[in-house]
């Protein structure tokens, strides 16, 4: 079954929870709510990637993530870091995490691949083609879905010459970095030639404006957690190894249904 990655943000700005969790025993308490509620792990980050987001210190990023991820790993529990930085991610590491999810890639930081290669971490390889300050500058494709999976190769090829086993490499295709509204959706309807590639492959479509723009009207917090439920499904269908969302409930019981729905033919 695909696994359920719930967010924890340890930002001021993010667009979705900004503040809600900066303090670290708020962020803390989130992350065991998360795995309650079905998360097999949990994502910190410590700065925003939402659209227009200028970047935060390195050392304020790590007071943020460093005390949250030491105490979720503590408990035993698989934590992943949500960072672009080198430093940030040999420091969360130390402290517990098992996963770098970096939504760069490697190119924010170059000194990122050699960092991971210096861990047992796993690492996500995101698709990005720049900072959030100006990624639409970049939303320009011919066939986005083909394009998106040959730029996250040359990223793969660039790791494992870093020495990153290709067994520890996971790969996001960035839906919403870089991206307009309609070409995320069809990079999701591309989601299975990314699979194709071997790699397990990371979906984090949670909240994001895209949903918004699609299911129409006021589209809130609860609304978009159910948009993010009905791709949790599709993505798992497409062969997702795992998915990003905030509202661990919805989609697990969206997951769950789906399986109920697909064991039908043995009942």
């Amino acid at each position: 079954m695909t696994l359920l990655m719930g967010v924890v943000n340890t930002t001021s700005d993010s667009f979705s929870d900004g503040g809600r969790y900066l303090e670290a025993g708020a962020a803390v308490a989130h992350g065991r709510r998360l795995l309650a509620a079905g998360a097999d792990l949990v994502d910190v980050g410590g700065e925003s990637t939402r659209p227009g987001a200028e970047r935060v210190p390195a050392d304020l990023e790590k007071a943020r993530v460093l005390p949250v991820i030491a105490a979720l790993a503590g408990d035993g529990s698989l934590v992943s870091v949500d960072t672009m930085r080198a430093s940030v991610a040999t420091a969360a590491v130390a402290a517990g995490a098992r996963l770098v999810n970096d939504v760069a890639g490697g190119l924010a930081d170059p000194a990122m691949l050699d960092a991971v290669a210096a861990t047992a971490a796993d690492y996500v390889i995101g698709h990005w083609r720049g900072h959030s300050a100006d990624m639409y500058a970049r939303a320009d494709y011919g066939d986005v879905g083909s394009e998106v999976v040959e730029e996250l190769l040359v990223r793969v090829d660039a790791a494992i010459a870093s020495g990153i086993p290709r067994e520890r490499i996971v790969l996001d295709p960035g839906i919403g970095f870089g991206k307009r509204g309609a070409q995320n959706w069809a990079v999701l309807h591309d989601l299975p030639a990314l699979v194709a590639t071997g790699h397990r492959v990371l979906v984090g479509t949670s909240r994001k404006g895209f949903l918004a723009e699609a299911i129409g009207g006021e589209a809130g917090e609860a609304r978009r957690d159910l948009a993010t439920a009905v791709t949790s499904v599709l993505a798992a269908q497409a062969g997702a190894w795992a998915v990003r969302v905030h509202d661990v409930s919805a989609s697990r019981d969206a997951l769950r249904v789906a399986t109920a729905w697909q064991g039908g033919a043995d009942g």
